[in-house]
């Protein structure tokens, strides 16, 4: 169960950058700074069940690591964010590492 909580705590860690980029572009700048406060509050409710049974170095690389890459990967998508070969073959350099934890 730990590491569904962790796996939701990186979804939510997705969603506040992407509320304050929706504030910043759009014209519901109030309603999206609430759901980016939201997004950080069950980020890290959800980071605090995931670390009473993970480590917490490897919990918060992890939840961290699904930020990362989850959030290039939204802004590269939708935001047509530059998507260079370096910038990918990093954030597969951090998906790498988070499979390492969870193996290791």
């Amino acid at each position: 169960m730990a590491w569904i909580y962790l796996i939701l705590g990186g979804i939510f860690e997705i969603g506040w950058p992407l509320g304050f980029k929706l504030a910043s572009t759009t014209g519901n700048r109030w309603l999206f700074i609430s759901v980016s406060v939201v997004s950080m509050a069950l980020s890290g409710m959800f980071l605090y069940l995931a670390q009473r049974n993970i480590p917490i170095g490897t919990a918060y690389a992890v939840w961290t690591g699904i930020g990362a890459v989850g959030t290039l990967a939204i802004g590269i998508i939708f935001f047509h964010d530059p998507a260079h070969f370096a910038r990918i073959m990093s954030a597969m350099l951090i998906v790498a590492g988070i499979i390492g934890l969870k193996i290791f």
